[in-house]
């Protein structure tokens, strides 16, 4: 076996059922900024990253199949400063997201964290190393 040229992780593609509702929940609720945008494709750049919103369903590769309502195709977990993961929690609760776990600490990850879900119902997690 040779050695994995895989350096990084360069973007996430999420697969949306609900897209307008997707796409305003990591713009407007998140604030995260949009790096390129088309009438089917948003990306936001986070870091080094981008995280790009698409329709689900049949495309030129493969056909993404139905997920289960109140499945989760996928966790994604933002670091933000220690300070900020209360202030976050008080937000998202005046925006009516749905909390799933406010904010706790995990002494052996030394985490502060916070979980909730969006649209798509992908599990997200604020946290905050300690």
């Amino acid at each position: 076996m040779r050695p994995s040229q895989i350096g990084q992780l360069d973007h996430t593609i999420i697969l949306c059922r609900r897209m307008p509702e997707t796409r305003t929940f990591y713009g407007d609720v998140l604030g995260l900024a949009i790096a390129e945008e088309r009438a089917n494709w948003v990306s936001f750049q986070v870091g080094a990253t981008l995280l790009t919103l698409r329709p689900r369903g049949v495309w030129s590769v493969c056909d993404d199949g139905p997920l289960p309502a109140g499945s989760a195709a996928l966790q994604l977990a933002f670091r933000v400063p220690r300070e900020a993961v209360d202030g976050w929690h008080a937000d998202l609760l005046a925006k009516g997201v749905p909390i799933l776990r406010g904010p706790t600490d995990l002494p052996q990850w030394r985490h502060r964290t916070l979980f909730f879900r969006d649209p798509e119902e992908n599990i997200i997690e604020l946290y905050a190393e300690y």
